[in-house]
């Protein structure tokens, strides 16, 4: 028979001690949070500002009055600065490419793609990257900031629509490789050199990442091997083949060569040894786009690629060599056999 007197409520169980996280669990859980919006930052493509080097350098080379030492600090506050606003642009990349990204083979399983990040907070982030990446800048130098604006700017014009310029045929190629003289300006200006760099090294630079950008569309176009799905991930695909991708490769390298080639005449003659390095760097980086899945659409990944590595790392040493040693006599090399005509 039921009692009609309630029952004393029972003493709760002692606590499980393996029910209580430890310390590294609970830092498991964080970064399961935070991971995936790190993820969309994209630390891993930081390297991408080594391209502001040559900026560094070509400063000095102009400038024999800057010394290291007190230039040092601009370029690391610069460095930090240009990282932040990359960020920043690859963050909204990802936010405004996530229904396009499930039709690739590989950037499916990005966190806004998967649902580990949330839209929302990623909004958020980008803004917070990109004006802690400005707000520095200006910490640096005001000619420094205005080419990190230019550089988040031009994040803007190649995602946002109705621009929108990486749906456009060409135009995804040329608007994201101007982020190579956008970064060149920016390593220039972090050292406090007022003066602007020279118009043919700034066009030289945006050609040779137009041409590295070029590869990777020409590889991404044959890696996923079907047009109808390849348009679905990005609109200019439905455009583009093979053929067309790989002359504008020729336009691109042949402007880079004229232009370079022209920098070299006018001021630094010594660079002409270099020329032969850096082609055979070039034809080998075609040569991996053609490589089945080829390592030429992750540049991120390129570091694995050792030969690749090894002939960059010889042109990149041998250029800057060569920015500062003087060899007199070998301009006499290539002196003219026969003058032109003096003009009247």
């Amino acid at each position: 028979m039921m009692s009609l007197n309630p029952t004393e409520p029972s003493e709760p169980p002692p606590p499980d001690p393996h029910s209580v996280p430890s310390p590294e669990e609970h830092r498991t859980t964080r970064f399961h949070h935070i991971g995936p919006y790190v993820r969309l930052a994209r630390p891993d493509h930081w390297f991408k500002n080594v391209f502001m080097v040559p900026g560094i350098l070509l400063a000095f080379f102009f400038d024999r009055t800057l010394e290291w030492t007190p230039a040092a600090g601009g370029i690391v506050l610069g460095f930090a600065a240009a990282c932040l606003i990359a960020s920043s642009n690859y963050v909204l990349n990802e936010i405004l490419d996530a229904r396009f990204d499930k039709y690739h083979p590989k950037k499916h399983v990005r966190p806004l793609v998967n649902g580990t990040a949330r839209v929302s907070i990623a909004w958020g982030v980008w803004i917070v990257l990109g004006l802690a990446g400005i707000a520095l800048g200006f910490l640096i130098d005001p000619r420094f900031a205005a080419s990190g604006i230019a550089l988040w700017v031009m994040g803007l014009l190649y995602n946002v629509p109705p621009i929108r310029l990486k749906d456009r045929r060409y135009s995804d190629v040329l608007s994201e490789s101007i982020n190579n003289p956008i970064r060149l300006a920016l390593g220039w200006y972090a050292t406090g050199v007022g003066a602007m760099p020279p118009l043919s090294i700034i066009l030289a630079y945006w050609m040779f990442g137009s041409f590295l950008m070029g590869a990777k569309r020409f590889a991404e176009f044959r890696h996923i091997n079907d047009s109808d799905r390849a348009s679905l991930y990005r609109k200019s695909f439905a455009w583009y083949d093979e053929e067309r991708l790989i002359v504008s490769l020729f336009f691109y390298a042949a402007a880079f060569a004229l232009m370079s080639g022209f920098f070299i005449a006018r001021y630094r003659f010594e660079l002409i040894l270099a020329a032969p390095v850096l082609a055979y760097a070039m034809a080998y980086y075609m040569h991996m786009a053609y490589k089945p899945d080829s390592p030429v659409q992750a540049p991120e990944k390129l570091h694995s690629q050792k030969k690749f590595m090894l002939i960059l790392t010889v042109a990149v040493l041998l250029c800057a060599v060569l920015l500062f040693v003087d060899l007199p006599d070998l301009r006499h090399v290539f002196d003219p056999w026969i003058d032109p005509p003096a003009y009247p």
